[in-house]
């Protein structure tokens, strides 16, 4: 199976939150056409909580349609397309497990994974299960940030053409777990594309671990 875009996802409403922001626009519901993917996401996507969220290296969230069904089938309950807070709900690539660095072409858009999401409280009252952030975050399966290298349009039923994988190997699951010190060190070194964000994380990780 090629791997594809099953849906492409915007804001619906944003909604009430109980955080410091006040509002989230984590309500991601499927649209139908072609959606433009910017340099700063989607269009007809916002951020609510422009500190944490949004920006170059947060431009696209993706998740894939296997993590998502797993979480269903424990859950009890269907979880449509967007559920996640996420742009992009895809099939036949193992999002979480993307290397940091790899490039995508989707549609007349490339764009690169950049990161692991990080489950927060906002996350937590929207998803109303108990303890979710910290299931979510012992499972694993968090989805990968992408920003956009080449601006161009996305829909539904694209095909996700990986272009290239970086040879450093370290994943989006590994930086989001960062255990293992010279995964941390490989990526630090070897990857030009690492954010600031990344590399703090990935930095502070690798002290961790050296304690």
């Amino acid at each position: 199976m090629s791997a594809t875009v099953l849906a492409v996802c915007v804001v619906h409403a944003d909604r009430y939150d109980s955080g410091r922001v006040g509002l989230t626009a984590i309500d991601k519901r499927p649209v139908d056409g072609p959606v433009r993917a910017a340099a700063l996401g989607l269009d007809g996507d916002h951020v609510c909580n422009t500190v944490d969220h949004g920006g170059l290296d947060k431009a696209v969230y993706a998740y894939g349609d296997d993590e998502a069904a797993r979480w269903a089938d424990e859950l009890g309950v269907p979880l449509h397309n967007g559920w996640f807070g996420e742009n992009l709900r895809v099939a036949g690539l193992p999002v979480t497990d993307a290397v940091i660095g790899e490039i995508w072409r989707i549609g007349g858009a490339v764009l690169q994974v950049s990161g692991p999401r990080v489950p927060c409280g906002t996350f937590q009252r929207w998803s109303e299960q108990a303890h979710w952030v910290k299931r979510f975050t012992v499972r694993g399966d968090v989805g990968a940030y992408l920003r956009v290298l080449t601006e161009g349009s996305i829909a539904a039923g694209d095909t996700i053409d990986v272009v290239s994988i970086p040879d450093h190997g370290v994943t989006v699951r590994d930086l989001f777990r960062g255990t293992d010190r010279n995964r941390m060190r490989l990526l630090l070194s070897d990857e030009p594309s690492l954010c600031d964000y990344e590399r703090a994380r990935a930095t502070k990780a690798l002290d961790r671990v050296l304690r």
